[in-house]
């Protein structure tokens, strides 16, 4: 059976070949509306893409969407390994 294990800072655990990473919660409030109205959500998976042109961002699986998100949004998504 599977089972969560400790919760980290998104920065902390953000690499391309990382396991398996579930969004636990947030640590900014208005970031966290803006992130959950574009359907990013707590308990949703969420894995590297790769990094945008230009140093602007990154693009992030989030189940079975692909976005582009500001560092400065993802620093504010906390993660659970799964």
């Amino acid at each position: 059976m599977d089972t969560l294990t400790t919760t980290t800072s998104w920065k902390s655990t953000f690499v391309p070949a990382a396991p398996r990473q579930i969004i636990s919660h947030f640590t900014d409030d208005q970031v966290a509306g803006k992130l959950m109205s574009m359907g990013v959500l707590p308990g949703s998976e969420i894995r590297l893409i790769r990094k945008a042109p230009f140093g602007g961002g990154w693009y992030v699986q989030i189940d079975r969407q692909i976005l582009a998100l500001r560092k400065d949004e993802l620093d504010c998504i906390v993660t659970k390994q799964w």
